[in-house]
């Protein structure tokens, strides 16, 4: 393996282990709940889901689990403070 590509595995390594490094802005997944898939996105801090009951109350199981996934890379103000 050419020596360039072993010090860019090191360094993603790195990188990957220092999770506050990374801030993130957008994103977005989908879900398979138990009835049908989901929609979910985190954009500026403003999450979002197609699912119902996340239209009616801001915050849904779908989302609260993709918080809980991804705890040490997103900005804790995009935390509801349901989804501890």
């Amino acid at each position: 393996m050419h020596s360039s590509v072993i010090n860019k595995i090191e360094k993603a390594r790195l990188y990957a282990e220092e999770k506050d490094r990374i801030c993130m802005q957008s994103f977005s997944a989908t879900i398979k709940g138990d009835h049908s898939s989901h929609l979910i996105s985190l954009k500026e801090d403003v999450w979002t889901c197609d699912c119902y009951y996340f239209s009616l109350q801001g915050l849904c199981s779908h989302t609260m689990a993709l918080q809980r996934v991804l705890a040490d890379i997103i900005p804790q103000s995009s935390f509801s403070t349901d989804s501890a």
